[in-house]
């Protein structure tokens, strides 16, 4: 009897296992975009352009704006 209810129990927490994964990963293909937000698209009509270049135009945004950030001059404290 002991052994039936343990057995049940692990079927039971398998489900709910099996269901929790399986949530998850149609929420993370949901949340995918099919183009990486905040790029513009190309003015030319042209097709556009593969990820590589696209991760490579993000990366220099970035580049960018991190180094406009250092150009700001730090607030210094009042002594």
């Amino acid at each position: 009897m002991r052994m039936g209810f343990g057995l049940i129990g692990l079927l039971l927490a398998l489900a709910i296992v099996a269901v929790l994964a399986k949530k998850q990963m149609g929420a993370t293909r949901a949340a995918v975009p099919p183009a990486v937000q905040g790029l513009p698209a190309p003015a030319d009509g042209a097709a556009p352009a593969t990820v590589r270049a696209q991760g490579q135009q993000m990366q220099q945004q970035v580049k960018q704006q991190m180094d406009a950030l250092m150009q700001q001059p730090r607030p210094m404290p009042e002594d």
